[in-house]
């Protein structure tokens, strides 16, 4: 059995979808329930015998990733891997392409829903491009035998679009790499900061629809004691006496022990599907402030942290001063308890469980009709 990924949001400078797909070929290499492999156009031509790179060109607003050549192109290398089953992990040419090969050889087809794509056109262009969008994954998704979506909110705004075929399928973590036990007390001193500094910390990619100007205003407005490190890249981020930054941790165990040595991770995004790096802060014992929209506000509650208004600097503020107030220690001893819920030794049992059905439902399947018009 070979299990194919297809996907433009794969990267080696890591993201939510880097770790999932990093992640199942572990697993997957581990237990031997599937051979695996990644079409990406972020990789090498010699990254690894488990990635295959995607002709693709560079395109400016797609935070870094490159875009595959044409549906034709990414087709081509889909086809040459000989899948048994393929999951798409993007609404483009390379979700188009595994359709193709659904209609020409009957292979079954999954697309994860890894990006609430409306609400970051919303974000950017208006509510005009808002419907369009939501039209264009309607008929997309619709042609797969099966979505998977990693928060019940998601499940909901699909079906709301007319995607009968959706399934909740959450992400997870590693919770013995992502543990309280990384924490060092050398943190602070690392950062030149004091030892009664309130340390904050965001983890991911400096773009728009992170909301980052929103967290700095909020930290800002907090004033002394607060200190807010920011670990990734992406766009320039303006500097400030209240500000550290680290360069993105490609090292999962990195990652870990700067999240661990913290007290408190911030996430003002309101557009996130699921919210992985929420959860890895979850497992190293920390609490977290997210904001009442996206699939971040179905991992925080009361007992693991605090949920701000969306795009309101005063209400993270407010958010991240009373958590303060709180017994920090004891909220951070949940949020680990309710992290290791999603242990992906948890998590990718029931994913293997939806291929199987999947693969034995089709299993005398012939290819399907062609009747939809798949783009080059």
């Amino acid at each position: 059995m070979h299990l194919v990924d297809i996907t433009m949001f794969y990267a080696a400078e890591g993201g939510g979808v880097s770790t999932y797909l990093n992640a199942k070929a572990r697993w997957l290499a581990r237990f031997g329930w599937a051979r695996h492999t990644i079409l990406s156009p972020n990789v090498g031509e010699d990254d690894g015998p488990g990635l295959v790179r995607v002709p693709a060109v560079s395109l400016p607003g797609i935070n870094g990733y490159r875009m595959p050549l044409s549906v034709a192109a990414a087709a081509r290398r889909l086809r040459a891997a000989r899948p048994d089953l393929i999951e798409a992990g993007d609404a483009g040419h390379c979700a188009w392409a595994a359709l193709r090969l659904r209609q020409q050889l009957g292979i079954p087809a999954i697309a994860f829903y890894h990006s609430d794509l409306p609400r970051l056109v919303r974000n950017r262009f208006g509510d005009t491009l808002f419907h369009g969008t939501r039209r264009y994954l309607a008929h997309l998704y619709r042609e797969f035998d099966t979505v998977l979506a990693p928060s019940r909110l998601m499940v909901r705004q699909l079906a709301e679009m007319g995607v009968t075929r959706v399934l909740h399928q959450p992400l997870g973590i590693d919770s013995q790499v992502f543990h309280p036990d990384r924490r060092r007390a050398s943190l602070r001193r690392e950062l030149g900061l004091s030892e009664g500094t309130r340390l904050l910390v965001y983890a991911g990619r400096f773009t728009a629809d992170k909301k980052l100007g929103i967290l700095i205003e909020a930290v800002r407005r907090l004033g002394s004691p607060y200190h807010l490190l920011l670990v990734g890249g992406g766009d320039a981020l303006p500097r400030h006496p209240q500000l550290s930054f680290m360069p993105f941790r490609r090292d999962q165990r990195a990652l870990a022990g700067v999240l661990a040595s913290c007290d408190l991770l911030v996430h003002p995004g309101d557009c996130e599907t699921f919210g992985l790096i929420v959860l890895e802060a979850m497992a190293c014992g920390l609490p977290v402030v997210g904001t009442d929209g996206g699939g971040v506000a179905e991992l925080v509650d009361e007992t693991t942290g605090l949920l701000a208004r969306p795009d309101d600097a005063a209400s993270l503020a407010g958010a991240i001063e009373a958590m303060y107030g709180r017994d920090l220690a004891r909220l951070g001893a949940q949020a680990r308890r309710k992290a290791q819920g999603y242990d992906w030794n948890q998590v990718f049992p029931q994913l293997m469980h939806r291929y199987g059905s999947l693969l034995a439902a089709r299993a005398d399947v012939r290819p399907v009709p062609e009747r939809i018009c798949v783009p080059d």
